[in-house]
């Protein structure tokens, strides 16, 4: 049984920890030849001759894993109505194979309203295996009020 997390129930400055995503090969390929059919994302030959030095994740693939992280780890359990916002998304190192995915969410502000719900704003950010940062961003999200009883 999951307990509901309300927005009376959250704190600023508390930090989420997120579970963990191992980015293979065939998933950065498929991905990127969907979403972002770029050479450097799709091509083994046209990836290694340039800049990146071999394949590197979309940085949308990139988010999306944050997304599933999060969502599993932390947003399931709130009382979410909706997203608000996305702002501030650096891409700070090229995401590859093999790299292990995993991050910290924490809650920057909460603002109630007179809608019985409060506008949530997170930090958020993703690391590599090696402990680098690969992904910053800032999200508003509604969170749900505790129902009156």
């Amino acid at each position: 049984m999951t307990l509901t997390i309300y927005a009376e129930d959250l704190r600023k400055g508390a930090a989420h920890q997120l579970g963990s995503h191992t980015v293979t090969e065939a998933e950065l390929v498929e991905f990127a030849a969907q979403w972002d059919p770029q050479g450097f994302h799709i091509d083994r030959s046209v990836a290694d001759a340039g800049q990146f030095g071999g394949l590197i994740a979309s940085g949308i693939h990139t988010l999306a894993i944050y997304q599933r992280l999060s969502v599993v780890g932390i947003f399931d359990d709130w009382a979410v109505i909706a997203g608000r916002e996305l702002r501030s998304v650096r891409f700070l190192r090229p995401v590859r194979p093999g790299d292990a995915l995993t991050g910290t969410v924490v809650i920057e502000d909460i603002v109630f309203d007179d809608r019985a719900r409060a506008l949530v704003t997170t930090s958020a950010e993703l690391v590599d295996g090696a402990g680098d940062r690969v992904l910053s961003l800032l999200m508003d999200a509604y969170v749900h009020a505790r129902p009156s009883t």
